[in-house]
């Protein structure tokens, strides 16, 4: 129980970490990226939250690697089954975007992805499944 809480606590330090720098630049390329004049530059600013984000996934790998094959398993799991009901609500959303709904950006599948997934984390634990 002891080495779970330790990896558990140093996941959370590097994800936390790997958000805290993805949003510092997000709002640096929303500030400063946006009214700069089109071109390589420009592009490089506004696609820069992606280290952050590259950081998250590099924080999400190494935690898989440090817990046994039982706590992998699970979050294997429940990543498979939040992407696949990330997948039915939005091409559900595609169907009605047809219908005259607005169209969303490509963003709004991360968020979707992201809530879904701790729902699912929430409700197996709260089931023991």
């Amino acid at each position: 129980m002891r080495h779970e809480k330790r990896v558990t606590r140093t996941y959370h330090r590097e994800l936390f970490g790997a958000i805290a720098l993805y949003t510092l630049l997000l709002v640096a390329a929303i500030r400063f990226g946006r009214p700069m004049e089109e071109g390589v530059l420009r592009t490089l600013v506004l696609v820069s939250p992606m280290i952050g984000f590259g950081a998250a996934i590099w924080a999400i790998v190494r935690h898989l690697a440090r817990v046994d094959e039982f706590i992998r398993k699970q979050l294997t799991e429940n990543v498979a089954l939040a992407a696949a009901i990330t997948a039915g609500l939005t091409f559900t959303y595609g169907f009605l975007e047809t219908a005259g709904y607005p169209k969303l950006s490509m963003f709004t599948v991360w968020c979707v992805l992201c809530a879904t997934f701790g729902i699912v984390q929430v409700i197996r634990k709260l089931t023991g499944k």
